[in-house]
């Protein structure tokens, strides 16, 4: 057991940025930015106020780097000169709490509406999609994938002009970054399919792509998910996944569990949870970064347990934007929703907002 408290702090020891506690808002789909991507004062203010109030470490909402990979309405962008200015408000703001701040970058890839793009969604092969009007996104071209890492880089140099202190890279949840990753959606038979190494090298260009251009200070991590049976990501391929971008020495690995205390879909009689799988398996990991149903200090005790160093939340942090200034009580368990509309304006939640955590069962009260 790790003798180690969600409130104590922690250092990024390469870059040596201190974060005053383990509490980390995840990257929240909230659909407040503006048509042209720039960040809107109703995203400012909810992000600076879980910054205000006690959270660690805060992550923007997924920025797409490219016109051609926004996934939907109300999305971040970071593809432009032009938005740097606005961001640039955002981590001043947050930076006047003693709160670091990171910029999740991503393209949507096949799960980029052509409708919202004017372009038919990419991928790593043809496969059938509902964001195409014809069916079926486009496979990528070598010049396309050139252009793409090139989007990652340049974005992350905007996220430092911009006073951000890191990014994380979002190779999650079944976007471009995890269709080149998974067995189902790249079977190229190219440079960059086939083997899982092959596979992995549109991850591995975008990282190394952007550490050449970026301040030696600035942290740069990868999100992935530990299963994501959809697009055919194993267990057994996120585990080499993480030992790859160990061995090319990122700063963190954020697993995006969606539940930290499930155990694994391929391997249900296993006992272990799925942060477990990695900080057993794998040694002289960079820190790791577990999200998912984290709700009560004990539960954030637990994912710390299971291995992690920084807990990411998205509902209680919507919920409670002082949540990890709360973990200071060992017996803190709020109340899990559904929410009122009143609770949620009262966490500086906009109207948008609020109709889209609609979606989620049993968040908004009815």
């Amino acid at each position: 057991m790790k003798d180690v408290k969600a409130t104590d702090s922690f250092i990024f020891k390469r870059t040596g940025h201190l974060v005053r506690n383990r509490s980390v808002l995840a990257a929240m789909t909230n659909k407040q930015s503006h048509k042209d991507g720039t960040i809107s004062d109703d995203e400012i203010k909810w992000l600076v106020r879980r910054a205000k109030d006690g959270f660690g470490l805060i992550t923007t909402a997924a920025a797409n780097v490219s016109e051609d990979g926004k996934g939907w309405e109300g999305e971040i962008g970071i593809y432009s000169d032009k938005h740097v200015k606005r961001l640039s408000v955002l981590t001043d703001q947050v930076h006047n709490y003693n709160c670091l701040i990171f910029s999740q970058l991503f393209h949507g890839g096949m799960r980029a509406p052509e409708v919202l793009t004017g372009k038919a969604p990419i991928s790593p092969n043809k496969i059938k999609c509902k964001e195409s009007l014809s069916g079926f996104s486009v496979p990528a071209s070598n010049k396309d994938i050139v252009r793409i890492i090139e989007d990652f880089t340049f974005a992350a140099k905007r996220c430092v002009d911009a006073g951000f202190d890191g990014i994380e890279l979002h190779g999650a949840h079944g976007y471009l970054i995890s269709q080149f990753l998974g067995e189902k959606t790249n079977f190229r038979t190219d440079q960059w399919g086939g083997s899982l190494e092959n596979r992995s090298k549109f991850l591995i260009e975008i990282y190394r792509s952007i550490k050449k251009i970026v301040p030696d200070s600035f942290i740069v991590g990868v999100r992935i998910s530990p299963e994501l049976k959809s697009i055919g990501i194993s267990l057994n391929d996120s585990i080499q996944i993480a030992t790859l971008l160990r061995d090319e020495g990122v700063d963190f690995i954020h697993l995006s569990c969606w539940d930290c205390f499930a155990t694994s879909i391929e391997f249900p009689e296993d006992p272990k949870m799925l942060t477990e799988w990695f900080t057993d398996q794998i040694s002289d990991l960079p820190p790791i970064i577990s999200t998912g149903n984290i709700w009560s200090t004990s539960d954030a005790s637990n994912v710390i347990n299971q291995g992690a160093d920084l807990i990411g939340v998205a509902r209680s942090g919507i919920a409670y934007p002082d949540w990890g200034k709360n973990l200071h009580d060992k017996e803190y368990d709020p109340k899990r929703g559904p929410f009122s509309v009143k609770h949620l304006k009262e966490a500086d939640l906009s109207d948008t907002f609020i109709n889209y955590m609609r979606n989620w069962k049993n968040f908004v009260e009815s």
